[in-house]
């Protein structure tokens, strides 16, 4: 099944970019090639754009200290595993001391590295980072993958608290919806949304072999699912087959 996911508020859309590129830059330097750890050099640069906002740092911190608060209204419910609640917002805790000791917005320190620096106002140029342009990093593109991978893990350990505290925030409210398999018919489905609650993220879940790609739209009050398919050419075009998928509202 391929999983799309639409956010209802720019905060999760930005919660959504950031993970997105945290996992992407974690897999690049792992990885040995000096190819693939300048692509973690641009991921890098790209998480330091997406989270330059300097209110972003409150907003992950009171939801995180918003999450806690919620379970722990939980304590004493017979229902609930007193352990497992334990453990959550001891998680939750420690998400927030960690980023809380984090100075300033996401990267600063790294826009303080001379090579960095110069490094980030290249790679927006096409072609920016030849070997005329950069001969500094033209040299360090020739050292040993090792190497490589230590300088890159040590500029990305800053950003270690934000990746952990936006994951686990958005590992919270993917697990706060429930899954329900539901059709498209003639191509479309609209669903009104219950009055009274405030839906975060949609989730949506559509098998491969159909051949489809959804259009997604959302509002407070509704949700609208348009199933395209795709030509040889590429253009995209309505289907008006019936097409059934799994669709998790999350809250």
């Amino acid at each position: 099944m391929i999983l799309y996911e639409y956010p209802f508020n720019e905060r999760i859309r930005t919660y959504l970019r950031l993970q997105q590129l945290f996992s992407r830059l974690g897999q690049l330097i792992g990885r040995e090639q000096a190819l693939d750890h300048h692509f973690a050099l641009t991921t890098l640069f790209e998480i330091m754009e997406v989270g330059a906002r300097s209110e972003l740092k409150s907003e992950v911190l009171k939801d995180l200290e918003r999450q806690k608060q919620i379970y722990s209204a939980y304590r004493g419910n017979p229902a609930i595993s007193e352990k497992a609640l334990d453990g959550l917002i001891a998680q939750l805790d420690h998400h927030f001391e960690a980023l809380n000791q984090v100075p300033g917005k996401m990267g600063q320190s790294l826009s303080e590295n001379d090579f960095l620096t110069a490094l980030k106002s290249r790679v927006v140029i096409p072609g920016g980072t030849c070997e005329f342009d950069l001969p500094a990093y033209h040299a360090w593109q020739h050292h040993d993958s090792a190497v490589r991978a230590r300088d890159l893990a040590q500029w990305s350990q800053p950003l270690a608290p934000w990746a952990q505290a936006i994951g686990q925030l958005l590992q919270i409210l993917r697990e706060s919806g429930s899954s329900q398999k539901v059709m498209a018919a003639a191509g479309q489905l609209q669903q009104n949304l219950p009055q009274g609650r405030t839906f975060q993220l949609l989730r949506l879940k559509i098998d491969p072999a159909l051949g489809i790609t959804p259009e997604i739209s959302c509002n407070r009050l509704l949700v609208v699912v348009r199933m395209m398919r795709q030509h040889s050419d590429g253009k995209l075009v309505a289907t008006t087959d019936d097409v059934p998928f799994e669709m998790t509202l999350c809250a």
